[in-house]
């Protein structure tokens, strides 16, 4: 379990599940990224990559603890949900079991923080108790962003109405969720910094302490390659264009800077800091 130290503030990695993606011609995650293409770029075996020239992927949620403060970062998937994204095939993983390894208690989370409002990021916000969905974790606050739920909420396709409707309306029904700005400071040591584009609210999250700094993506990059490529953009974001231009707005503000940069999707190592190569950037875990 990985866990790195920004001052006075903790973050610990909990994998819920690892997902290797070999390219495919048909319908592929970064369609620039072909297997011959990766290869030109060394530092990203072999960690990034597959002996295939896959990506590596990794779904996991981010516990900071800070002064007075216990912050999840991202939910996951969750079990109990035929979701399309993960083959229509419920997970049945031990990710609570794996928070309390670290631990944390449903109860002891404050906070709960989605960078954006994806299958993959709000999925344990609820589990499936007695045949309901109920909050995960009953004494936290869930920040959600206004933008983004306000999208999201008028969006017609099914599965993402699925998803509204048994991952964040029940925490609305419980009265847990706070709508806030996509700029909100949560403590003295944690913000929200606005990245949109891969979804209109998307916000990754900025942690600074005795004179340390991290920041926790999100989506803004799932994949490191896309450090030494931040024009490649996935086809499922909201707007590439947008998405692109914020890359590479915060790979520039990061570069050659003491930030701990924390990838919500990053293989192990997963963090690390950025670094100017040429004309683009490299990621040194």
């Amino acid at each position: 379990m990985l866990s790195w130290k920004v001052g006075a503030v903790t973050i610990t990695r909990v994998v819920e599940t690892e997902m290797p993606i070999e390219y495919d011609e048909r319908r592929p995650f970064l369609k620039q990224a072909r297997p011959e293409i990766l290869a030109q770029t060394p530092w990203l075996s072999p960690h990034y990559v597959t002996p295939t020239g896959g990506l590596r992927l990794s779904i996991h949620a981010l516990l900071v603890e800070a002064p007075g403060l216990r912050l999840v970062v991202d939910t996951c998937v969750g079990n109990d949900r035929p979701r399309k994204f993960i083959g229509g095939v419920p997970l049945a993983t031990p990710f609570l079991a794996r928070m309390a390894e670290a631990g944390w208690t449903r109860d002891s989370v404050d906070v709960v923080v989605c960078t954006h409002l994806h299958v993959d990021h709000v999925g344990w916000n609820t589990m499936l108790e007695n045949g309901r969905w109920v909050p995960t974790f009953p004494k936290a606050r869930y920040l959600i962003g206004e933008r983004e739920y306000a999208h999201w909420k008028a969006e017609g396709d099914a599965e993402q109405q699925t998803i509204l409707s048994d991952s964040i309306q029940p925490v609305f029904d419980a009265g847990l969720v706070d709508l806030v700005a996509m700029d909100h400071r949560l403590s003295p040591e944690i913000r929200l910094v606005p990245t949109p584009g891969h979804t209109p609210g998307h916000v990754s999250v900025a942690i600074e302490s005795q004179g340390a700094r991290a920041l926790i993506t999100g989506d803004t990059i799932h994949h490191p390659c896309q450090i030494a490529h931040p024009d490649w953009s996935p086809w499922f974001d909201s707007d590439p264009m947008e998405s692109e231009a914020t890359r590479k707005s915060l790979l520039q503000s990061v570069a050659d800077q003491p930030v701990l940069v924390i990838g919500t999707h990053f293989a192990t190592p997963t963090a690390g800091h950025v670094k100017r190569d040429g004309a683009a950037y490299r990621f040194e875990g």
